[in-house]
């Protein structure tokens, strides 16, 4: 049996880097904190089917911090 070894940096982010994040964030940081591709997060935002709560502002969309991080089980 082979093990698996990849080589580059880890996907998503460590506990360190999670805590770190302001009070709102871009989908984009979310969907890397969950192991989401780019287009998957999109889609899954907009059918309003995200794991956590996503609001619309204009064009963008932002992820409440303390949302993602109690679905992650980081909540303090």
């Amino acid at each position: 049996m082979r093990e698996n070894t990849t080589e580059g940096p880890p996907k998503g982010m460590s506990r360190e880097d999670l805590l770190a994040l302001p009070v709102a964030i871009d989908l984009e940081t979310s969907n890397r904190a969950l192991g989401l591709g780019r287009s998957k997060g999109y889609e899954l935002a907009k059918r309003g089917a995200y794991p956590c709560k996503v609001l619309r502002l204009g064009n963008a969309y932002r992820v409440v911090t303390a949302d993602l991080l109690t679905l992650l089980g980081l909540a303090a």
